[in-house]
């Protein structure tokens, strides 16, 4: 399986879509949102999945067998997750970061946010509550054992 991380826009997540299709690998392609919910691109993230989806279905080959997102604090998906309707059930992964900063915020930090692990743990289990199709997590930006941990005792 060929997977895509902080996928920024749909582009770029049909550039690797295509790829994985050219060499017979299923793929999953994990996007990234702004504090606004949406792609660094503008797009939103709906119109970013169907993008994908559609390029497959154009082209008669096997679309990416899931979608992710990561790089981003559950505070930034939590409010775009209704905005999917049924394209939710597409969505089924998860790395947060610890941090509820923009990414212009961590880029220009001089220390690391690690968070509060207890908080994202509480984030993801509302999260879960809200979005069935989760069942691939993990950490990304300032997480460590701490963050997965409590994001694993959360949802057991």
């Amino acid at each position: 399986m060929i997977s895509a991380v902080t996928m920024t826009s749909s582009a770029e997540a049909i550039g690797v879509a295509r790829a994985a299709a050219r060499v017979g690998r299923p793929a999953v392609i994990s996007f990234t949102v702004e504090i606004d919910g949406k792609l660094p691109s503008g797009e939103s993230l709906l119109a970013a999945l169907d993008a994908v989806d559609t390029d497959a279905a154009t082209a008669a080959r096997e679309p990416p067998a899931y979608f992710m997102l990561n790089c981003a604090h559950p505070s930034h998906i939590e409010p775009v997750l209704a905005s999917l309707g049924a394209r939710q059930s597409r969505l089924r992964g998860l790395r947060a970061n610890a941090s509820r900063r923009s990414h212009a915020e961590l880029d220009a930090a001089t220390e690391l946010d690690a968070g509060n692990p207890s908080e994202l743990g509480a984030d993801y289990a509302r999260l879960k509550a809200a979005w069935p199709s989760l069942n691939v997590i993990g950490g990304c930006c300032g997480t460590d054992h701490r963050h997965v941990a409590a994001m694993s005792a959360a949802l057991l």
